[in-house]
Formats: C-alpha cells, structure tokens, sequence
C-alpha cells in the first residue's frame, strides 16, 4: 500500500510542476497572468485614444504582447500619429510603444 501512495504522490508532483511549466511565459509566448495583464493594458489604450477628440478608434488597431503597446492602422497625418503614441505612452503599465501606423 505504502508503495501505491509513493506512486501517486510522485505522479501528482509531476502533474504538478508541468502543469506550472505549462503556464509560464517565455521570449515568444505570454503566460496566463501576462496574458491577462496585456489585455487590461490594449483595453486601457483603446479608451484611452477614445477619451481624445483627435482620435478615431477606428481608425488605430491596438495591440500588447509584455507591456509592448503596437499602434497599427491608416491616419490622416503624421501629427495624429504622435499623438496616438503620446496617448498610449500615457497609459499606465506601457512599457514601450511600437507605432506601425501609415498614412492615408
């Protein structure tokens, strides 16, 4: 019995550990948590250029992988495009901001 119980107690420690091996983030993928964390950041970003008459939403596809904040989509004018990094630069828990928008 005591052999059976040694089993499964190894057995539950390996399901374990992968399953907290499974979660973590590496260079290339997000962990559940920075997952999570990314999200409530592109939300805060989008409302964020929202808040501003200058901006149109629509027009800006927002983007957060580890803090990085990606701005991409068609604007008017380079001056919206300043503005639109300004404003996520602003947004608490950025790291950086990465701005790929092109002008129309």
């Amino acid at each position: 019995m005591k052999q059976i119980s040694k089993y499964l107690s190894a057995v539950f420690l390996a399901a374990t550990l992968l399953s907290v091996v499974g979660c973590a983030s590496t260079s290339r993928t997000e962990g559940t948590g920075q997952y999570f964390d990314d999200s409530v950041i592109t939300a805060k970003v989008k409302a964020a250029i929202l808040d501003e008459p200058t901006l149109k939403v629509v027009d800006i596809k927002v983007e957060t992988f580890k803090g990085v904040v990606q701005l991409s989509g068609f604007v008017n004018s380079l001056e919206v495009a300043y503005k639109a990094v300004a404003v996520a630069r602003g947004v608490s828990g950025v790291q950086a901001v990465t701005n790929d928008m092109r002008l129309k």
